[in-house]
């Protein structure tokens, strides 16, 4: 393609481009534009270009001249001819063509506004009518542009955004009037024309970085980034960054510097130092039109840069001695307080204080503990000294950090310190030179023996000469005393190993000695005494009884015995059994065979036959010791029948308790008899339960107590109570009627005449079951029975007078003038009839 215009050009794609500046504005550019196509047709039209002012640089987004960018509408004419280089000029098939569309964002209109006029060269022929479709006309969003349909005007109809959307593709169409395609569509581009309506905006408007103190400068501090919603490839949304402030302005006002176009901060001064200003404030300024003042749009954040602590700062000791003191033999006592100062951040590894002790204290007596909160150091007695051994110290200390020095940093002068503790004597205990003390003797040494002498010794030996008293602390067979003056350990009773105070042969005791110091002290020790065994103890025979068989049996041929002594090798065992020659039937029918040197066997003589019983057979033991010691011990050994496993049986049992065959006999035929007696008692009880249940259940009405009330030789009568008339119940003077009762009626009161109630009917054959139920019903039946007694009539008692000399003594419990309720006699059945009717009826009567 080739333009005839100089000033502009076109590539393959068809894009056109200016390419000089300063075209005129007075009237529009024109010229022509041919196109080859693969083969020899050429194409050619002619293209006018309205050229628009550009407006001033705005101030802000509230100066734009939406106006400034209005130009009068593209004429556009459609005229295509087919060039033949032979036969010349021929009319071809007419197109259409529409340039590309470019729309100022947020114009202020009037709307709807004309943007181009579409025409095909055919609506001289034939009446055409135009539309448009996509998104933007026919698609959401809608109605934004619109076609006259008569006379291909289009127009936006509202201010159009960039941000929401930069771009529109649309499609022209020109039909007839019968709605057949004249033209092929058309692609329309309407492109949105960036505008600087946008400020620049932080995602944050603090901003926190660090950077280390002593730091050179460039060093990088921190990143900042602020987004502007113009378009990037263009100056709108082009951001540059500037520093306007920091506070504070120590050491110098500009510490820092910000890239203008990345937004990194680094410093640009040395002299950072957090001892003196540990964080800076700094105000940065993004603008965009690429940092333009006067045009561009900004905006600001707030950046804290906080200078990080290096141990640039060595510890040093507040002065260049220090004392204390401490008394002798006392541990985890501080004896001496160390104050160190340290500029670095608190509390952190470059700050706090480690304490060591490079010289004076070679047995490690002291150490020194970092305080946490003062970061003090405190000497600290781990081990006891002794006044005698050293009354001072002279310790040499250094301190240091837990981190390391910076780079290039040197420990301070102030960082050693000497430190004297001076030693305190105080009054020690005496001690005991051995403790525990030991010694060896035999047992059985009487009282009054000397042992040993159990002294102390005084280490206070640069105070005056203290004299040392002794005392017995604890002595648990109380078999020894000490000298108070000496120490001079002395029996009081016979020491004997087989004292249960004596554990593993060692007889331990505690001693107390005491200096006369002030205050007075004490130390204690221990004696342990080895008690040598004599042969103080005979043996004695084990077990006390056992069994055997009457007779000799293959399997078992007699009773194991032993012996048991107190005492210990060599005066134990091996021990020798013997029988005694007196009397002389043990050594008869009895022997002793040894079967080691702590067993023997004693047994039944061959041929020899016991009755069945219970024998104590004298048994003498002897242990080894030297002299031996000798016992006579009783073993009881039951005869008894065996089986073949050589064990009692039960008939032998019983005859070995000393039982004759007849009193066997006899026993087990008073077993049989109580057996039998038992027997029938059972069968005895057994019975009388069976003639219960079939006895009649309900007994004679003379021995029928239930529900009756019986005369007994009562106290009647008593005085008038309340306003009641009390003559019916005093002796009336007639007694007719019960002396005319028969003989034998007890009860003298009153049966009602009125019909008898029906009671059920107990089965002949009951059941267990039908029994509680006739229960039941009888008693349910009775309870509603008037006539059941007792009656409700007055009854007679023993008359005592017409009258009492006694008051009354009704007012104890109840008042004539007090109103009760009695109603509730209703609710008791037919029994509490009558007295329903007096007390619950009111006042009628």
């Amino acid at each position: 393609t080739t333009f005839s215009d100089p000033n502009f050009s076109v590539r393959n794609d068809g894009s056109i481009f200016a390419l000089r500046e300063g075209a005129s504005l007075d009237e529009p550019v024109q010229f022509k534009m041919t196109a080859s196509g693969p083969h020899t047709d050429v194409w050619e039209t002619v293209i006018q270009l309205a050229l628009m002012e550009l407006p001033p640089p705005l101030q802000n987004e509230n100066e734009v001249n939406h106006d400034s960018f209005e130009a009068p509408p593209p004429v556009i004419t459609f005229s295509g001819h087919r060039m033949n280089s032979t036969k010349g000029l021929r009319r071809q098939k007419r197109d259409w063509v529409i340039p590309p569309i470019n729309v100022a964002e947020n114009s202020r209109g009037p709307f709807p506004q004309m943007l181009v006029s579409i025409r095909s060269d055919q609506d001289q022929d034939i009446s055409i009518r135009y539309s448009i479709t996509g998104v933007g006309a026919d698609q959401p969003p809608n109605e934004v542009f619109n076609i006259d349909p008569v006379h291909g005007k289009m127009f936006v109809t509202k201010p159009l955004d960039r941000e929401h959307r930069s771009s529109y593709h649309l499609r022209a169409h020109a039909v007839d009037m019968n709605g057949n395609q004249v033209e092929n569509p058309i692609d329309l581009y309407i492109f949105v024309i960036d505008m600087n309506d946008n400020r620049p905006e932080f995602k944050n408007q603090v901003y926190n970085g660090s950077v280390d103190e002593g730091s050179k400068p460039g060093t990088f501090v921190m990143h900042l980034a602020a987004f502007d919603a113009d378009d990037n490839t263009t100056a709108n949304g082009m951001v540059r960054y500037r520093i306007l402030s920091q506070t504070p302005h120590s050491p110098i006002p500009n510490m820092f510097t910000i890239n203008s176009e990345t937004g990194d901060i680094v410093t640009v001064a040395p002299g950072l130092d957090r001892e003196k200003v540990s964080q800076y404030t700094v105000i940065v300024q993004a603008t965009d039109m690429e940092g333009n003042l006067n045009f561009g749009l900004s905006n600001t954040a707030t950046a804290i840069i906080t200078v990080s602590d290096i141990n640039d700062s060595p510890p040093m000791l507040t002065s260049r001695t220090f004392s204390g003191e401490v008394p002798e033999n006392r541990v985890d006592v501080v004896v001496a307080n160390l104050t160190v100062i340290d500029a670095d951040q608190p509390h952190s590894p470059n700050w706090n204080a480690i304490y060591r002790i490079i010289s004076g204290d070679p047995s490690g007596h002291f150490t020194i503990r970092t305080d946490p909160v003062s970061n003090d150091g405190m000497v600290t007695v781990v081990k006891p000294v002794d006044f005698e051994m050293n009354r001072a110290f002279m310790l040499t200390v250094v301190v240091s950090n837990q981190a390391h020095l910076a780079s290039g940093i040197q420990s301070s002068l102030q960082s050693t310190a000497g430190v004297t503790i001076s030693v305190q004597d105080v009054n020690e205990a005496p001690y005991f030179p051995t403790n525990p003390k030991h010694i060896r003797f035999e047992e059985g040494v009487p009282a009054g023996t000397s042992l040993t002498t159990f002294s102390a010794s005084d280490p206070d030996r640069l105070q005056m000469q203290q004299i040392i008293r002794y005392s017995k602390l604890n002595d648990p067979a109380d078999w020894l005393s000490i000298n108070r003056s000496n120490g001079q350990i002395v029996t009081t009773a016979v020491l004997d190993r087989e004292s249960i105070y004596v554990k593993n042969n060692i007889y331990e005791a505690t001693f107390l000695a005491t200096d006369n110091g002030s205050p007075p002290a004490s130390g204690t020790g221990t004696l342990q005494i080895y008690l040598i065994d004599i042969n103080d103890n005979p043996p004695a025979l084990i077990p006390k009884e056992s069994q055997i068989c009457e007779r000799i049996n293959k399997n078992v041929h007699g009773v194991n015995i032993t012996a048991a002594d107190a005492d210990t090798d060599p005066n134990a065992g091996p021990f020798v059994f013997e029988l005694p020659n007196f009397p002389s039937s043990i050594r008869r029918n009895w022997t002793i065979s040894r079967i080691s040197g702590d067993y023997g066997r004693l047994g039944l003589r061959y041929q020899v036959y016991l009755e069945p019983g219970m024998y104590e057979v004298p048994v003498i033991v002897s242990d080894s010791g030297n002299p031996p010691l000798s016992n006579r011990s009783l073993i009881k050994v039951k005869v008894c029948p065996c089986d073949e496993n050589g064990d009692c049986t039960t008939l032998g049992a019983v005859a070995a308790a000393g039982l004759g065959t007849g009193a066997i006999i006899s026993i087990l035929i008073c077993i049989i008899i109580l057996l039998s007696m038992v027997l029938l008692f059972v069968v005895w009880i057994k019975r009388r339960e069976k003639e219960r249940q079939t006895k009649q259940l309900l007994i004679d009405p003379e021995d029928d107590v239930r529900d009756n009330i019986l005369k007994y030789d009562e106290e009647g009568g008593g005085e008038e109570d309340q306003d009641y008339d009390l003559s019916q119940l005093q002796q009336p003077d007639s007694l007719e009627h019960i002396i005319s009762k028969p003989p034998g009626v007890r009860r003298v009161d009153e049966r009602p005449i009125i019909p008898e109630s029906q009671y059920p009917i107990r089965p002949v054959v009951p059941h267990p079951g039908d029994i509680g139920d006739f229960i039941h019903e009888g008693l349910r039946a009775a309870d509603n029975d008037p006539t059941a007694p007792p009656y409700d009539s007055l009854l007679v008692f023993d008359y005592e007078g017409s009258g009492s000399t006694a008051g009354s003594v009704s007012s104890l419990n109840s008042s004539s003038t007090g109103d009760q309720d009695y109603d509730y006699l209703n609710d008791w059945g037919p029994r509490f009839k009558k007295l329903a009717d007096m007390y619950g009826g009111g006042y009628e009567d």
